[in-house]
């Protein structure tokens, strides 16, 4: 997926103020497992405001969801994706990436519906979309990246 890029200022405070690069990986990591999000081989490597995310996945959907916990961190700008995304053959078609939007002060999952699907009710679809990190569908912040997976017509 490359390099996506997230509000440097918005997202969880899971940082000190002094910890070192290699502190902030581990803690990263550590809330990327809590999540129970299925990854094999997770490493989470930050260099100052970028973090590098490598292991193995099985759905596109579980890779996107741990490059949103990762990004959307306070003090973390760049999300680096290095993962493998490790299909089985019986598994079908590929999975289509879902695009990212950055919410704006105003917004709701139902207004960012309504805007991508053109129907306010699939906001349930963008809730799940974005679970475990999302608890509640009414408290997201501006500055934090959703998931917005396609939807069938």
């Amino acid at each position: 997926m490359g390099l996506i890029d997230f509000v440097l200022g918005a997202g969880d405070k899971l940082f000190g103020p002094k910890e070192s690069d290699q502190e902030r990986s581990a803690k990263l990591e550590n809330q990327v497992r809590k999540m129970g999000l299925p990854v094999e081989m997770l490493k989470i490597d930050v260099k100052g405001e970028q973090a590098t995310v490598s292991g193995k996945v099985k759905a596109q959907a579980i890779r996107e969801k741990i490059v949103l916990a990762v990004g959307n961190t306070t003090g973390i700008s760049k999300v680096e994706d290095r993962m493998e995304l490790v299909v089985e053959k019986a598994a079908g078609p590929k999975e289509p990436e879902a695009k990212y939007y950055t919410v704006v002060k105003g917004d709701s999952l139902s207004k960012i519906a309504k805007a991508h699907y053109g129907d306010a009710m699939k906001y349930p679809v963008i809730f799940e979309a974005n679970n475990p990190m999302l608890k509640d569908p009414d408290k997201i912040y501006p500055g934090q990246v959703l998931r917005i997976p396609p939807v069938a017509p």
